[in-house]
């Protein structure tokens, strides 16, 4: 499978280095030289995996508190990048996490067809979450604005532009959803949405209460509701976060007429033809 390099950014200063094309998805600078080794990543039976495209909700959290039963509190106190490691990113790294132990969180951003190819096939519990694109590319811009390692600083429609036409870092959001919701039928899936979570949290945490097989009693179900949506909350309204971070319907105060328009022909261009649906007001 070959690599190539992408074109820097138009943007001056957007990033500190370039993408590179894997198999023509853009991807971020970090997966280049790994991309063979986490096909071939040995996937255990146990292991759960947490897929999103970036800046799709509040997933990990989530799946951390349900599956270990933890104090909300707790949570908002530990590095959850330490439980939940990421796949591709530099640390800590494949070698370490291949050596973790059993049951395995991993968490990954990449498309379904680049993740390792065992999973495709196995057992291994596979939890994706999907959030409506309007509200995910206003939090990916303000997450690219906020980081200094990515030094964009280009306009919000410049951004949306490249999320329309597929240049940042993840590839296509429309690829990625599509090729995750083809799956939402295998046994092993469990296809999520953002706004649901906002919408009836009892409800998901139920499906995920099933999905990874966890014990819990009607009292301690509902003592589990009432943690997850304290966990959100704090995440929702952390002070260092930008305002409404969570929110659903967080477009509406950046989008322009013109921009809701452009964007809208795109979506049915590209999504016309699937019927996954997302929920754009709550």
């Amino acid at each position: 499978m070959a690599e190539s390099e992408a074109e820097t950014p138009s943007t001056p200063c957007e990033f500190e280095s370039k993408y590179f094309e894997y198999n023509g998805v853009r991807l971020p600078p970090f997966c280049r030289g790994k991309m063979e080794e986490i096909a071939n990543f040995p996937v255990r039976d146990s292991d759960v995996w947490i897929v999103t495209y970036p800046k799709s909700g509040l997933l990990q959290e989530v799946v951390y508190l349900v599956s270990q039963g933890a104090d909300p509190d707790e949570i908002g106190l530990m590095n959850i990048d330490e439980q939940l490691p990421v796949l591709e990113y530099p640390q800590p790294g494949l070698d370490i996490i291949k050596e973790l132990t059993s049951p395995r969180l991993i968490k990954s951003h990449l498309p379904y067809r680049f993740l390792p190819s065992d999973l495709h096939n196995g057992n291994s519990k596979v939890i994706y979450m999907a959030r409506n694109p309007k509200d995910l590319v206003v939090s990916y811009y303000q997450f690219h604005r906020s980081l200094r390692t990515m030094s964009y600083r280009g306009t919000f429609q410049e951004f949306c532009r490249r999320f329309m036409n597929d240049k940042l870092g993840y590839g296509s959001w429309f690829e990625h959803v599509q090729e995750f919701w083809e799956h939402h039928m295998d046994a092993n899936v469990l296809f999520l949405k953002y706004e649901d979570m906002h919408k009836d949290l009892a409800t998901m945490v139920e499906q995920l209460v099933r999905f990874l097989g966890v014990s819990y009693d009607k009292a301690q179900l509902e003592s589990m509701v009432e943690h997850c949506h304290q966990l959100i909350d704090q995440c929702c309204n952390a002070e260092a976060l930008p305002v409404g971070r969570g929110r659903v319907g967080l477009w509406k105060d950046i989008f322009t007429v013109s921009m809701n328009e452009k964007f809208d022909l795109v979506y049915k261009q590209k999504m016309g033809k699937c019927d996954l649906t997302f929920d754009f007001y709550l």
